[in-house]
């Protein structure tokens, strides 16, 4: 009945990977795959959803920097770069954007496959900006 898109962007907005899963998933489940599908990075931003021990651990085995708060129920919290936190709001910001687009925002297509479709046609106008 619902779905949730995960998205990949890079400093200036534009997504590099699009996943489409369970509306009732948490993020956190779907981040390894996100991760898999962006290549190398230098810094992995994302909001306390993807504070796990898993992605940490990931990230840092890829050799990037860990910019994620941790969450409140940690037993150790890790110091973050709060200037370079501020960053992530281009992730909210593409949302914002894709929103804009009212058949993504009130969800016309009925299945996954035409949804996700024009998610990518949306990426791809974001490309071309």
């Amino acid at each position: 009945m619902t779905t949730k898109l995960h998205a990949a962007v890079d400093e200036a907005g534009r997504p590099h990977a699009l996943l489409l899963g369970p509306g009732q998933q948490a993020d956190c489940t779907r981040a390894l795959e996100l991760l898999d599908a962006v290549g190398p990075v230098r810094y992995v931003l994302a909001d306390k959803g993807y504070d796990t021990n898993a992605i940490v651990e990931a990230v840092e085995q890829a050799g990037a920097e860990v910019v994620i708060p941790s969450k409140k129920n940690r037993t150790y919290c890790r110091l973050i770069d709060r200037m370079r936190y501020r960053r992530r709001n281009r992730v909210e910001r593409f949302f914002n954007r894709l929103k804009d687009f009212r058949r993504l925002a009130t969800r016309y297509e009925k299945t996954a496959t035409s949804f996700l479709g024009f998610c990518f046609f949306f990426a791809a106008l974001c490309w071309c900006d």
